[in-house]
């Protein structure tokens, strides 16, 4: 399949939340290319059937885990050539995080958004280096920020003159072992005029509650990406996997391939729906 920058165009025109609902949908690490390529296939096949706008995820390294022992995925220079097919053969735009400055140059050649890790967030060289590459920025809001401190992290990215910002949610720390989902967030993030997104499978992890790893529960995914959705988001994130059970990393709270065409066409439809209408306001 012949790639056409008409392909990837779209993601510089999210300048907000108004537009249609897309969604980032991909495996937590690269497993392989043989497995990268069944489930971008798969992925972009149900994107057609369904008119939904994609970007393809997956991690070329997952460097913030609890245990030596870890899944980490299959490295730089391996993830960058699947990228780049997947990029080509699909015509859908990639997105991955980076983790340190000396990778940005290098990732952003082969990749259309780049995404800072939410345990970095606060790291400002990282996310000036992301932004100086003039590709979309998605910043992941720690889970020990409260929303009011992510605007000063996106005007970090904007010093550099890149407008291309979004912000997104993916839960707070809640004691021990467990995520909280503070619905405000997503009224107050919209507020900073940036396009939001929901970072839903994330939000229902349970960090280090297996002892050497983190788990979760797909079950809760549903109910809060609608929540979400009914507040006007731009987009939503979320891992995905044709065997959880045998993901090398995040399987708890990744869902099933098998699941996923009826969550879409649900939160793809209730977007349209809550879009059509004003949210009326109470100041």
């Amino acid at each position: 399949m012949k790639t056409s920058n008409n392909a990837y165009s779209w993601i510089y025109d999210i300048k907000g939340n108004a537009g249609s609902l897309f969604f980032i949908l991909g495996m937590c690490a690269l497993e392989g290319e043989e497995i990268a390529l069944r489930h971008a296939d798969f992925l972009k096949k149900l994107s057609a059937k369904l008119g939904f706008r994609l970007i393809f995820k997956a991690a070329f390294d997952k460097a913030n885990r609890l245990s030596i022992t870890g899944g980490r995925g299959i490295g730089l220079e391996a993830s960058l050539a699947i990228f780049e097919k997947i990029r080509r053969e699909f015509e859908v735009p990639i997105i991955t995080d980076v983790h340190e400055t000396s990778q940005v140059g290098q990732v952003a050649q082969v990749v259309d958004v780049l995404q800072i890790p939410a345990m970095l967030c606060r790291q400002t060289d990282l996310v000036v280096a992301a932004a100086q590459t003039g590709k979309p920025v998605h910043l992941k809001k720690g889970q020990f920020l409260a929303p009011d401190n992510i605007p000063s992290i996106a005007k970090k990215a904007a010093a550099t003159g890149n407008d291309h910002i979004w912000l997104c949610e993916r839960g707070t720390t809640f004691g021990y072992h467990d995520l909280v989902v503070d619905y405000r967030n997503f009224a107050l993030m919209k507020e900073t005029g940036y396009p939001v997104v929901f970072d839903v499978t994330h939000s229902v992890q349970r960090p280090g509650a297996m002892g050497t790893s983190t788990g979760g529960d797909r079950r809760l995914v549903p109910p809060l990406a609608a929540s979400a959705v009914a507040q006007g988001i731009a987009g939503i994130f979320m891992e995905v996997h044709e065997h959880p059970e045998k993901a090398v990393s995040d399987g708890p709270n990744s869902i099933r391939l098998s699941d996923l065409e009826k969550l879409i066409g649900y939160l793809k439809s209730l977007d349209e729906w809550t879009k059509e209408r004003q949210l009326p306001a109470c100041p």
